[in-house]
C-alpha cells in the first residue's frame, strides 16, 4: 500500500473514532434522562455487550501466523494501560456526566493530548516550547469559559463535582494514550485494543459485583436502558476504540489529536439535538480555544516528529 493511502486511512480512522467517541456522551446522558440506571451498571452493561467483540477479535489475532507472543512483563503493561483507560477512566467519565452538560465533558475530556506533553516533558525531561505553553493556556481557558458558562446556566448544583471528576478522567485517559503509543506500534492495534479492553471488562464487572454485595442485579431493567448500552458498546466502544488504536498506528498520537478535533465540535451538536443543550457564545469561545490549543500542539508534535 501507498504510503499516501495508508496514513489517508488513517485519518479517516481517527475521524471516525473521534465522532464515534463524541457520541458516548450523548447516550450516557440519554440514559440518565430517561431511565433511573446508575452509573456502574449502565458502564457494566455497556462493556458486557462490548465483550463478545473483543473476545472475537483477541481469538482472531491469536490464530494469526505474525501474532507476537508478549512476555510477563508486556501483559502486565497491557492490563494496566487497559484498565486507566477503559476502566476508571470510563467511571469517572460516566460518574461526572450526571452532574455536567454533555459539552462541558467533551471539552474537559479534550484536555488529555496537552497532559501527554506534560507526562513527556516529565518523564524524558523534554522543555516545553513557548508555542506549547500557549497551546495550553488556550485550552485550559477555553475550558474555564465553559465551565463559567455551565454555571450561570444553572444546569446542576454540582457543576465542580463533575468536572473534576471528568477532569480526572482525562488524566487518566492521558496516560493510557501515552503509554500506548509506546506499544501499539510493536503489537498491532487490533490485538493491543482487544485485551485492553478485555482487562477494563473485567475490572468494571468486579467493581460491580462488589458494589452489588457480588450480586448480579442487571436483569431487572427496562428494554430501553439496554438498547442505550447496546448502541454505547458498538458504535461509542468498539468501533470508535479500533478506529483510534488505528489511526495512532498508522498517523501516531500528535497526529490522532489533531485530527480529533472534531470531538468536541460533534459533541456540541449532538448535544444541541438530541438534548437540548444550549450553545452560547460562550461556548463557541471555550469550544474554539481548547480546538485550536490542541491543534497547535499536535502540529508542533508533528513537526518534532519529522525532524528527529
Amino acid at each position: 500500500m501507498k504510503p499516501a493511502n495508508y496514513k489517508l486511512i488513517g485519518i479517516i480512522a481517527t475521524l471516525l473514532g473521534a465522532i464515534g467517541f463524541s457520541g458516548k456522551a450523548i447516550l450516557v446522558k440519554l440514559a440518565y434522562r430517561d431511565t433511573d440506571v446508575d452509573t456502574i451498571s449502565l458502564l457494566a452493561l455497556r462493556m458486557l455487550f462490548s465483550l463478545p467483540f473483543f473476545l472475537g477479535m483477541a481469538f482472531f489475532v491469536s490464530k494469526q501466523t505474525g501474532n507476537i507472543k508478549l512476555n510477563t512483563k508486556e501483559w502486565l503493561s497491557v492490563i494496566v494501560i487497559g484498565l486507566f483507560g477503559y476502566y476508571i477512566s470510563s467511571f469517572l467519565d460516566f460518574w461526572g456526566l450526571q452532574y455536567i452538560s454533555a459539552g462541558l465533558e467533551r471539552l474537559i475530556l479534550f484536555t488529555y493530548p496537552t497532559m501527554v506533553v506534560f507526562f513527556g516533558a516529565i518523564i524524558y525531561k523534554k522543555r516545553i516550547s513557548s508555542l506549547q505553553l500557549v497551546a495550553l493556556l488556550l485550552s485550559y481557558a477555553g475550558i474555564a469559559i465553559a465551565f463559567v458558562a455551565d454555571i450561570k446556566m444553572g444546569r446542576n448544583s454540582n457543576v465542580v463535582l463533575g468536572s473534576l471528576l471528568v477532569f480526572t478522567c482525562a488524566f487518566t485517559y492521558a496516560i493510557y494514550v501515552f503509554a500506548s503509543g509506546q506499544i501499539i506500534p510493536k503489537m498491532g492495534s487490533v490485538k493491543f485494543t482487544s485485551y485492553a479492553m478485555l482487562s477494563a471488562t473485567v475490572g468494571i464487572l468486579l467493581h460491580y459485583l462488589f458494589r452489588n454485595q457480588f450480586q448480579f442485579r442487571l436483569l431487572h431493567f427496562a428494554p430501553t436502558v439496554y438498547w442505550y448500552a447496546i448502541l454505547m458498546a458498538v458504535f461509542t466502544t468498539v468501533l470508535p476504540a479500533l478506529f483510534v488504536s488505528e489511526g495512532i498506528k498508522r498517523i501516531g498520537s500528535s497526529n490522532v489529536a489533531i485530527v480529533s478535533s472534531i470531538g468536541p465540535l460533534a459533541t456540541v451538536a449532538q448535544a444541541y439535538f438530541f438534548l437540548g443543550e444550549q450553545f452560547g457564545w460562550q461556548q463557541a469561545v471555550g469550544t474554539a480555544l481548547v480546538v485550536a490549543g490542541v491543534i497547535l500542539l499536535g502540529r508542533k508534535l508533528s513537526r518534532d516528529g519529522k525532524n528527529k
